[in-house]
């Protein structure tokens, strides 16, 4: 097995046991991430994220579906399954993530989820009715970049 395929089972492994420090080792320094929720993060915001994330979801389930790497990139397939906190309902999310390396590290992380599929679950009639749409788009991440921040202050408060 690829070093860099290893790196992605044991990013998943500590995700699916809600370790986010162990998480955000497998980053690098210069980390980019970005998925349909979170676009654009960089850093210890991209680590951030993930603390959050797993400080949130007292019930996530992670699945590491199937995972592949070599000196070049990796892909990974993986499911969360989890009750979204701002409504109470449950979601299954498959998502495919493609990676890039930097001295054993991640340096890139791309998530990629069908957005209408998630809102359906995750926001019930709102988000079947008008999942596909751009402003319910903004609307997730607008709210989700407040979280972020929020959850960002009250960390370096602490």
């Amino acid at each position: 097995m690829h070093p860099h395929e290893t790196l992605i089972r044991e990013f998943y492994a500590a995700f699916a046991r809600r370790d986010a420090e162990a998480m955000a080792r497998c980053y690098h320094d210069e980390v980019f991430f970005s998925d349909p929720a979170f676009p654009k993060l960089h850093g210890e915001e991209a680590r951030d994220m993930w603390r959050m994330l797993v400080s949130r979801a007292p019930d996530l389930e992670i699945v590491l579906e199937e995972a592949s790497a070599d000196a070049e990139g990796g892909r990974a397939r993986w499911t969360a399954r989890y009750t979204f906190s701002k409504t109470g309902r449950r979601v299954e999310n498959r998502i495919a993530a493609m990676f890039a390396f930097r001295d054993g590290r991640i340096v890139r992380h791309y998530d990629n989820f069908g957005f209408w599929r998630w809102a359906s679950q995750a926001l019930g009639p709102l988000g079947r009715f008008l999942g596909w749409s751009l402003l319910v788009k903004w609307l997730v991440r607008r709210e989700a970049a407040r979280g972020l921040a929020r959850f960002r202050e009250r960390r370096a408060a602490a």
